[in-house]
Order: structure tokens, then sequence, then C-alpha cells
């Protein structure tokens, strides 16, 4: 590499280090970070990069790494999986957008072709953005979370044909036989790429994994990523398209997993060059030449989008909260937009002086986005409680076909993930009535032919509490991984049935007393759980025996269930027998055949005297007798319920085993 181009890269990151370090410290993703160390570095600013061909090569260099490592990402059975939320979701926020946009141009002194093109940048939002926001906050997995990602995806995917249109809407090439060509073209690269994922690319990688080479597969990966690239260019395709392709032909074999993990680390520097080259192409200037406009512009687009995003995904039965949370996470302009940018500026769809006012309206959507996702909840629950809940309930004609529930003494599961269905797996095994709240009309469907008793709705409305006959429910499960959504369901279950013994799942320990503010019975934080499942596993390797871990476990139980439970006792409106139990546990044991137990009655002490806890009740059969006689002959498949500290059940487990 030349001297000054080392130079420019050198000076590029060493200024991006104190950009970042100080948009982290106010809260802002690393890319605002990188835009704004390109507007700084650029030949609008401090000049640190002159030359704007320069700039402009890098920027082009960064769109093909960043669209093959995409690439690579993306699977299409992952795709499969959601498709109802891709396609369907997906493909009304894009077509809405750009025919609103376009209609909107109508009264715009612009030709209808540059308003397309205009509809084309505006649908597009940051999958990157977008992604590590929800990450970090631990809602990837949330209802809003899946439903934007799922747009997100189809809209990653429809960078390609907007790429191939943008040319002809500049009116490039000969009509309808320079579309059929393309489109040809087009067809032949992805079924190129598609046999290719399918035969060469596997056996390409068969052979160079063979040789144990790290630096012969990186290289590999390289050569396919870059040779498709040129293959497209030589069709008379993008570049960054070939990169696309090449990532996705990549993802469908066997060692996409490896490819990614060895491309990772170049990856977050070919996503900074990029943000960077964007922001270099920046003139600030534009914002003291039309700030009106460009406010304007940025207010437009944030409305617009949320309002399509929320009637897109409600258009597909999900309730208004969470397609309005979904809505407001993806109202900004995204990466591939900048892509297309560049395209439409060549082809002439963009003059520079729009170009820069989009660049400016762009960025600062972006800049608004962990804005917009921070008080989205809020702004979804405020309209939520103003409007009627037949408008926000989500699909009228689900709700409407809801049989009437006839449960007692069951148990309330809301949300139908990993936890949910376990749950509701187990519960239907041991014939413990229950019934599932769940907000996806699609999953809803599914398992109701699967014989599922699950209802669609969101559970932080009365009504549909009311529906599940929370009154009359013995427990209730919140399995949601919204950390809000699940204080509000909590809250309401509270208000609703005083006596009902409420479990909330959580992911960090920092949300559980706020729930036991609330009312909660007990918290389950995957955080601390983790801790145990990783300690158990440690010790497992190193063979220590099985009683020590049972042992360590109990303590690292006890210390830190003590600390949850402190907070519950804290909170006196915490209800049920839990919250009036210091420290101690109920647990429930079966008398195996052949065990201590058997034959022997509660007055012979083996219970109390050896491990010190107490004996509750006594079930057999259908009979249950609490606080059972000293006389009382323990048989096989007795069930005995105790009292005691972790420690003690763990003791007086041992007399249950054969």
């Amino acid at each position: 590499m030349p001297y000054e181009s080392l130079k420019d890269v050198e000076v590029l990151f060493g200024l991006a280090l104190v950009t970042v370090l100080v948009f982290r410290r106010l809260m802002f993703p690393s890319i605002i970070g990188f835009l704004a160390t390109g507007i700084l570095a650029g030949p609008h600013a401090l000049a640190f990069i002159r030359d704007p061909h320069q700039v402009e090569q890098m920027a082009e260099i960064g769109v093909v790494l960043l669209l093959f490592t995409i690439g690579i990402e993306l699977s299409l059975k992952e795709l499969m999986r959601i498709r109802h939320l891709v396609f369907w979701g997906g493909g009304l926020q894009i077509v809405v957008t750009i025919a609103a946009i376009t209609l909107l141009g109508a009264f715009s002194p612009y030709p209808v072709r540059q308003t397309i093109f205009f509809g084309f940048l505006i649908a597009l939002s940051s999958t990157a953005i977008v992604v590590k926001l929800l990450v970090d906050s631990g809602e990837a997995d949330a209802p809003h979370g899946k439903m934007a990602m799922g747009i997100l995806i189809f809209q990653d995917l429809c960078i390609v044909p907007l790429m191939l249109l943008t040319p002809l809407l500049a009116g490039a090439g000969g009509g309808m036989a320079s579309i059929l060509l393309t489109t040809a073209k087009a067809g032949a690269v992805v079924l190129l790429a598609h046999y290719g994922a399918r035969f060469f690319v596997p056996w390409v990688f068969g052979q160079v994994v063979r040789t144990r080479s790290r630096e012969l597969f990186i290289l590999t990966i390289i050569f396919i990523g870059l040779g498709t690239a040129w293959l497209t260019a030589i069709a008379g395709l993008s570049l960054a398209l070939g990169a696309f392709i090449a990532g996705l032909a990549i993802s469908e074999s066997e060692y996409s997993h490896q490819a990614l993990s060895d491309i990772i680390p170049f990856r977050e520097a070919f996503m900074s060059l990029f943000f960077i080259s964007v922001g270099m192409l920046l003139d600030p200037g534009i914002l003291a030449k039309y700030p009106f406009l460009i406010a304007s512009i940025v207010f437009s687009i944030v409305f617009i989008k949320s309002l399509v995003t929320t009637g897109a995904a409600m258009a597909l039965g999900v309730p208004m909260r969470i397609a309005l949370i979904s809505g407001l996470s993806i109202a900004q302009v995204g990466e591939f937009s900048f892509v297309l940018s560049q395209t439409g500026l060549n082809a002439g769809l963009l003059t520079q002086e729009i170009y820069q006012i989009f660049l400016a309206s762009s960025i600062a959507t972006m800049g608004l986005t962990p804005f917009c996702m921070k008080y989205a909840g809020n702004v979804a629950d405020s309209l939520t409680k103003i409007l009627p809940h037949s408008l926000t309930r989500g699909r009228g004609a689900l709700g409407r076909g809801e049989k009437k529930i006839t449960l007692k003494d069951h148990v309330i599961i809301t949300g139908f993930g990993v936890n949910g269905k376990n749950l509701a797996k187990t519960l239907k095994n041991l014939e413990i009535p229950y019934v599932v709240i769940e907000t996806n009309p699609f999953t809803v469907k599914s398992e109701k032919k699967k014989g599922h008793p699950i209802i669609f709705g969101d559970a932080s409305k009365p009504e549909v509490l009311k529906h599940a006959r929370i009154k009359d429910a013995r427990g209730m499960v919140i399995a949601i991984s919204d950390a809000s959504a699940s204080r509000s369901v909590a809250s309401l279950a509270r208000l609703m049935n005083q006596s009902l013994h409420i479990i909330v799942r959580t992911r960090y320990i920092l949300e559980v007393e706020p729930l036991y503010k609330l009312g909660v019975n007990e918290v389950v934080p995957e955080e601390f759980e983790t801790s145990i499942e990783i300690l158990s596993r440690v010790l497992r390797n190193y063979m220590v025996p099985h009683s020590d871990i049972e042992r360590c476990i109990a303590e690292v139980r006890k210390d830190g269930y003590d600390m949850l439970r402190s907070m519950s006792r804290r909170h006196s409106h915490a209800v049920g027998i839990s919250g009036y139990l210091s420290g101690a546990e109920i647990a429930t044991f079966r008398v195996q055949k052949g065990s201590e137990l058997e034959g022997k009655s509660l007055r012979d002490g083996t219970i109390r005297a050896n491990s010190g806890a107490s004996v509750l009740a006594i079930k057999r059969g259908d009979e249950v007798t609490p606080n059972p006689d000293p006389v009382w002959e323990l048989r096989p498949d007795d069930l005995v319920l105790l009292l005691g500290t972790p420690e003690q059940l763990a003791a007086a487990g041992k007399f249950f085993e054969r």
C-alpha cells in the first residue's frame, strides 16, 4: 500500500478511536461515531483526507466487504422459519413506503422516476444499528425484536432488485429489452451462486480443510467473495451485488460458521471503514444552508416509516404495542440506502446537492435511533391506553375466533418461546391444566393445530387476562424477553388476582427488584442460572465428585437466592407463602421402592433428625394429607412435601432414593 494511503487509514482509525469513545460515553452506537469521524476527517471539514476520488474508492471497497459479510450471516433456512414476518411484513413495509413517498412526490417538482427512487432510499433501514441496539438491550428475542429483524432481513434481500431497477429508472438502456437482459443476467448469477453453494463451494472448502491451514481457508473465502464480485461486474452488474451473492453462497455451506468466525475480525474494520467513508462524503455546510428543510425531511422519514411499519405489522395481526415499537425501531434510513444512493448519483437520479441533503437527513435519522428505541415502549403504552382495546388487540378475526376458556386452578403461560414450550410440554405430561397467551398470530395458528390450549393477545391487557380466566388460575409464568412488557403483565396480573403465584423469567439480575416491587412471588434471572450451569460443567470437566458439585451449587444458590429473597421481603405487598419464608424452600419428593424411608413411620424421625427438613403434607394417590400424624407409614410412590433450607432439602432427598 502506498505511503499516502497508509497514512490516511492510520489517521482515520486514530481519529475514530477518540470519536467513537466519546459517542459511546454519550450512549450512542459506534456507527454514529464512525459517521462523525468521517465528517470530521473529510475534505469538507478538517480535510485530513483531501482527495474525493480516493474517498469514493474507499466507500466502494467498504460496501463490497460489508455486503459480503452480511451475505454470509444470512441463512435461507432461517428465512423460511420466519417467512411470514420476513416476506409479508417486509414486503408490505417496502411496497407501502415506496408508494407513500411516490404519492407525496406528486406534489413536488421532481419527476415520478426520481420520487420512486427517493422511495427506494427511504424504505431501507439500518440492520447494523438496530440489531446492535436490540442485542445490547436483550430485546432481540422479544416479539418486537423478532418483528423488526424479520422486516430488516427482507430489506437486505431487496437491495438486489432495487440496485437492478435503479439504472432502469434513470432511463439507461433500451427499455423492456434492457430490463429483460438485466434480469436474465441477475438470474444467471443467482442460479450460478445457488449451484455453487450446493456443489462447488463445499468441494473447494473440503479440499482446503484437509490441508489444516487456516491461512489457506481465509484466502479461499476472500477468493470466492472477490471472484464472484468480479464476475457480476463483467456481467454488467455491481461489485456489491456479487459480494452479497458470494456471501449467501458460503452461508449455505457446512463451513459457513467457520468462515464467518474467521472473517469477523475483519468485518468490524470493514464496517467502520464503510461508515467513515460515508461520513467523509457529507458536506457539513449543507446543514447551515438548508436547516429547516433537513429537519422537516428527518421528521417526515421517522413519521412515515413508523406509521407504515406499524400498519404492516398490524395487518399481520400483531397487537398495536408490538407493532408500534417495531415501527419506531426501524424508522431510520439504512446503510444499504448509502449504497443505493451512490448508484443513483452515478445514474443521474440524484444531483450533488440532493445527494448531500439525503446524506445529512439519513445520518440524522440514524442518530435519533437510540432515542426512538428507548422511548418506543412508553409511547406505545400511552397510545394503547388511550385507544379502545378492539383497535389495539391485533387481528380481530383471531380474537373473535377464540373458544371460551373453562379452566380452573390452572397455570397461565405468557410467551411461547423455548421456556414456554418446555413448561407447556411438562405440564401436559403431568396433566396439569394450563393456557398459553401469545402475541404472534402465526404461532397461535400453528400451535392450535397441534392441540395446545393457546390464545392470541397481549397479556398486558385486562381483557386478554380475563379471557384466560386469571381469577380462577393458581399460577402464572411470564416467559417473555421484553422487560418492560413483563413488568406491565405482572402488575396487571397482581391487581386482578391477589392470591396468584407469579413467576417471572428475566434476563438480568438488575431486573429482579423492580419485579418484586410489583408483587411477583419468584423471579428467575437467566444471568444467575447460566452462571450456575457454567460452574457445574467446569467442575464436571475436572472430575469433581457429583456430591461435591451439588454442595457447591447449593452454596451458590443459597447466597444468590438469599439476596433475591431479601429483595422480595423488602416489599411487603409481595403476597403468597414464598413472601413469608426466610431463606427456606418447599420441595416435593417421591418415596422410591427400596429406599431407606420405605415402610418407616414419621415418628422414626429419619427425615427430621438426619436432615432438619419438616414434612408439610403427603399425597397418596389422589388423597392429600396436610400435617400428617407421626404414625403415618410411608409407602412407595408417596409424594412428600418438605420445608427447609436448600441444604436441608438436599440432605433429605438422599433418603428417598434407592
